[in-house]
């Protein structure tokens, strides 16, 4: 059975599982709530489905439980964070956390993330500056398997490397939260098109000759196809500017050969926290008048025929969320014997948890 699941039981196993893994209760309860919110808000390659990948980099001793930031150089505006291969949900949080203090206190962070494991969905970090009043920006890399093709390339070198910005609400509107990667398509969505035996769309991968293809299966055979960036040219100078910021300036570590190693997952990131009321002066009503003029004349647009209209970046996650509430969450069915395996090797009663 695939779901619906509750919020709550999915988080109440992952969380047990993490920690017969080894993680403290705080460190099982932030990663496993972190996880399950991807899957309510929509994004399920950074979600539940990812246990099996910390397993396996547990395994290989690429992932170290109970790790926190530890602050390599503090001198304003400019925060380094070094996040000894713990779980990035933890370290990113706390480094953001950090990052928050300092740009209240000065009106703007600079922070460098370096040698995190995967940090998962990185617009949850932009919402913990959006709740704190501040303007998010962020740049991340990830060094792990390459996915991704540059423009006109034929096989795969970079990764899926996402970008996220982050705006606090203003009077007229909710959050603005822009979230993705710079890849056509997410390499989780390639794996659950393969397990149910389903194509793709046109226009998002290449096989390992360099083909254009429709099988999502190229992703996972030796050699490999590749995912193409989003946008041709526009994607690509994206994700090799994540590469350039987060990978080699802040982390040190860009997804080059020799960094690469078999199970492993690295993300870095380079982050511009904000506070924009040392920006914004009073004119016009201010930053966020004129940004609610902005979002007005934008959603005023009227709708191509048969359309639902233009939306803002952060609503569909806010409309995900709530109807994840509503009705709760479905995995796809690689994730759900994932749990049941992982789960019961490590003696927890997995149909219990789920209510199965």
């Amino acid at each position: 059975m695939n779901g619906p699941y509750a919020a709550d039981r999915l988080v109440a196993l992952v969380d047990a599982i993490l920690q017969r893994s080894g993680s403290s209760a705080e460190e099982a309860a932030n990663v496993a709530a972190n996880l399950v919110d991807s899957d309510a808000t929509g994004h399920a390659s950074h979600g539940v489905c990812q246990i099996a990948v910390y397993a396996k980099s547990l395994e290989l001793g690429h992932l170290q439980p109970n790790r926190h930031a530890r602050v390599v150089r503090d001198e304003a505006p400019f925060l380094v964070v070094d996040g000894e291969v713990g779980y990035g949900q933890v370290i990113a949080r706390e480094a953001t956390d950090l990052a928050i203090e300092r740009a209240k206190a000065g009106g703007a962070c600079v922070l460098a993330l370096r040698n995190a494991h995967h940090i998962g969905r990185v617009g949850s970090y932009g919402e913990q500056c959006i709740a704190a009043g501040l303007i998010g920006v962020f740049f991340v890399n990830v060094v792990s398997r390459p996915l991704a093709a540059p423009h006109g390339g034929g096989r795969p070198r970079l990764g899926t490397n996402p970008i996220c910005i982050a705006v606090p609400a203003t009077p007229g509107h909710p959050p603005f939260l822009l979230d993705f990667a710079t890849s056509a398509v997410a390499a989780n969505k390639c794996r659950v098109a393969a397990a149910s035996g389903k194509e793709v769309a046109d226009g998002l991968l290449i096989d390992e000759r360099g083909a254009p293809t429709r099988d999502p299966g190229v992703m996972f055979r030796d050699p490999t196809g590749a995912i193409l960036p989003f946008g041709g040219h526009k994607g690509y100078g994206l994700a090799l500017a994540c590469e350039i910021l987060a990978g080699a300036l802040a982390g040190g570590l860009p997804a080059l050969p020799e960094n690469l190693r078999p199970g492993r997952v690295v993300n870095n990131a380079l982050a511009f926290l904000i506070d924009p009321a040392r920006v914004s002066g009073a004119e016009n009503g201010g930053w966020q008048a004129l940004t609610d003029a902005v979002l007005d004349h934008i959603q005023d647009t009227p709708p191509v025929p048969g359309g639902d209209g233009v939306l803002v970046p952060g609503g569909p996650e806010r409309r995900s969320r709530a109807l994840a509430a509503e009705h709760g969450i479905t995995l796809d069915p690689d994730t759900v014997r994932a749990l049941h395996d992982i789960g019961g090797a490590l003696g927890l009663d997995v149909p219990a948890f789920l209510g199965a």
